[in-house]
């Protein structure tokens, strides 16, 4: 679920092929590989390790690259498989999208980055899991939502799971605030972009939704980081090459696998499924860059999948268009 899982569209998709679940599973497990590997690769250019000696790539660059080049890559292909009817929208759901992405889709990648670059990948993916719990919260809140036994344990299993993870019962691990605070800010960003963006994907295509809120988040890093302060960075040919190729790994290919995905399976499955994607993110992270993960912590991380797939799972007798 990371600051790219498409939830929003889980619970709205076209009634899916039930007949061939395996081909959901293999589309949705490889966005999750792509999504997991995209965590460490950024980790890798932040530390140094990708281009050592090179101007550094920010969480803020490698955001504003992710979602422009997207937008600039997924619009003439959207054109040509569906037309110009695909980008028909209301003049409310614009603006919608607009606060989607801005609020929503560029806060939770921008932050979530940030705790990967401040902290580690296994706790900025943990604690950016919790967001269902965020969401939770909100719906009962609002009435819309009832506190069932199973949603508020998975409420409890999920902040305790979330202590563990970052360290708080281990003395010997650093513990950074900022990452910590860029975490819990990713969360609350992408739970956000959950609520707000249900209806949109309701009236709407999603991808014409993702179109939008993509083209939005772009259009804010523009205005956040024009392009002359791009220029003055002065990246080398193999950094914008490998801003290229993360915007297709980390967003455009996997949003097609997982869209893709979501025709053979039901919601809960995909969303159960999509739970690969911190475990892929945490094994690149400790094989390839080194990161340690204590028994504890791991303790922690599988308590929060845990918790987010008892608080989005359908509970007998209730409607699936009311969970979440």
């Amino acid at each position: 679920m990371q600051s790219n899982s498409p939830a929003v569209e889980q619970s709205f998709s076209p009634e899916p092929d039930l007949k061939h679940p395996w081909r959901g599973y293999f589309f949705i497990a490889t966005a999750t590989f792509f999504w997991g590997a995209a965590a460490t690769f950024g980790k890798a250019v932040f530390n140094g390790s990708l281009f050592a000696g090179d101007s550094l790539i920010s969480p803020l660059v490698l955001t504003q690259a992710r979602a422009t080049i997207t937008v600039l890559a997924l619009g003439p292909l959207l054109l040509l498989r569906f037309g110009r009817h695909l980008f028909s929208i209301s003049r409310r759901d614009l603006t919608l999208c607009a606060l989607v992405g801005t609020l929503g889709v560029a806060c939770s990648n921008y932050f979530y980055y940030l705790a990967v670059q401040k902290a580690t990948v296994s706790l900025a993916i943990t604690v950016q899991y919790t967001a269902p719990v965020w969401v939770l919260f909100y719906m009962v809140g609002r009435g819309r939502e009832r506190a069932t036994f199973q949603k508020s344990a998975a409420a409890v299993i999920a902040m305790i799971g979330t202590a563990f993870a970052i360290g708080v019962f281990h003395s010997d691990v650093p513990v950074s605030l900022v990452g910590i605070g860029s975490a819990l800010l990713a969360s609350f960003s992408y739970a956000f972009y959950n609520i707000a963006g249900q209806g949109l994907v309701k009236r709407n295509h999603p991808f014409t939704v993702m179109f939008y809120v993509l083209s939005s988040s772009a259009v804010l890093w523009l205005v956040v980081n024009p392009p002359w302060r791009l220029v003055e960075q002065h990246y080398s040919p193999q950094q914008w090459g490998f801003l290229f190729v993360f915007a297709c790994v980390s967003m455009l290919l996997p949003y097609m696998f997982y869209m893709s995905g979501l025709k053979y399976l039901d919601p809960t499955r995909a969303v159960i499924t999509s739970c690969l994607e911190p475990v892929f993110a945490i094994l690149f992270a400790v094989f390839f860059i080194h990161e340690t993960l204590r028994a504890l912590q791991a303790f922690g991380i599988v308590a929060v999948l845990a918790a987010t797939v008892m608080v989005q799972i359908k509970q007998k007798g209730t409607p699936l268009s009311e969970a979440l």
